[in-house]
């Protein structure tokens, strides 16, 4: 063998060897982002849900609170009703001590002066029942203002929920329309705490232990997007799920993490670049092994989840403002 032979075959295998080191490099780079990403969006959902727990509790003590005040101002009331019969009755009696007092203004000094001193404090009493009545129609007024106040709060609380209710059971709808061909082939639409969550078997998406989505699995992919892309109020996470078997390789994917979070990266990937959908509000991740549906079927464990969750913002703003 000549040299400008050796020099070929030395020159052609190091091409070879650079091929599989940069795609190496790549992968790991692409790992080490959605795991980034992952941990934050993680981060951001536990965020979500300890707001969302928190506004629904605020929500409840504010009817508690309303309930509370209704009560009282029930009590105020009743209240109110009663000393306007004992004030009645006052003024009656009121009168009959004037036309008895005019009636013995001839008689003795001593039985005049007892009857002044009776007609006094009737109508001392008669100015406390007033002064009382008084106050109860200025707590009434308060009150009155407070309990329309609360009540316009929690109606447009309530609203802005049942507007968001609405809205995900009208885009489960659509979603469950758009993906109606592929419901015998692994495909689920359910709405769960208010969060809309489509799950696909891996089966109908990737081949075994692979990360590029098959001819069937991205049509439905791109059905879905479609219908997502015109939803501006929505954050969507995707999952990838894998079975407890071990997957071990010196290639990528290594293990069952990188698996997951591969596969729900290529999913994003499609329906960003077949759709119209923002970036901003779809994110990737992977659960790996530790998030099972059934442990006795582990091809419902091998599966995608699309999480859609309605934008809460509005809501939020409105529960934190005085």
């Amino acid at each position: 063998m000549n040299l400008k032979s050796v020099l070929f075959i030395g020159l052609f295998l190091a091409l070879v060897g650079c091929v599989p080191l940069k795609k190496y490099q790549e992968l790991e780079s692409n790992y080490a982002r959605c795991q980034e990403d992952q941990a934050k969006y993680k981060t951001e959902a536990i965020d979500f849900g300890s707001r969302l727990k928190e506004m629904e509790v605020q929500v409840g003590l504010m009817k508690s609170d309303l309930t509370t005040l209704r009560d009282d101002t029930a009590r105020v009331m009743d209240e109110y009703r009663a000393i306007e019969v004992e004030l009645k009755k006052t003024k009656d009696m009121n009168n009959v001590l004037e036309t008895k007092y005019a009636s013995v203004l001839s008689a003795g000094s001593r039985e005049r002066a007892a009857l002044i001193n009776e007609l006094e404090d009737t109508r001392v009493q008669l100015q406390k029942k007033e002064d009382r009545l008084s106050d109860l129609e200025k707590e009434l007024v308060s009150r009155e203002k407070v309990l329309i106040k609360k009540e316009a709060r929690i109606q447009e609380l309530e609203s802005i929920i049942q507007k968001k209710d609405d809205a995900s059971k009208a885009l489960k709808l659509k979603i469950a329309a758009a993906l109606t061909g592929f419901k015998d082939r692994g495909i689920s639409v359910v709405e769960r705490n208010g969060k809309i969550y489509v799950s696909v078997e891996a089966q109908l998406l990737f081949p075994s232990g692979k990360t590029d989505v098959n001819i069937d699995g991205k049509k439905a992919l791109i059905d879905l997007a479609v219908v997502l892309e015109s939803q501006k109020d929505i954050d969507i996470i995707v999952e990838g799920h894998t079975d407890v078997d071990p997957l071990k390789s010196a290639a990528h994917p290594k293990d069952n993490w990188e698996l997951s979070v591969l596969r729900a990266t290529s999913v994003v990937k499609i329906m960003l670049e077949n759709s119209k959908m923002d970036a901003l509000h779809i994110s990737a991740a992977g659960r790996s092994e530790y998030h099972p549906v059934d442990i006795n079927d582990k091809a419902k464990n091998r599966r995608i989840e699309i999480i859609i969750t309605p934008d809460l913002t509005e809501l939020f703003e409105l529960i934190s403002s005085e």
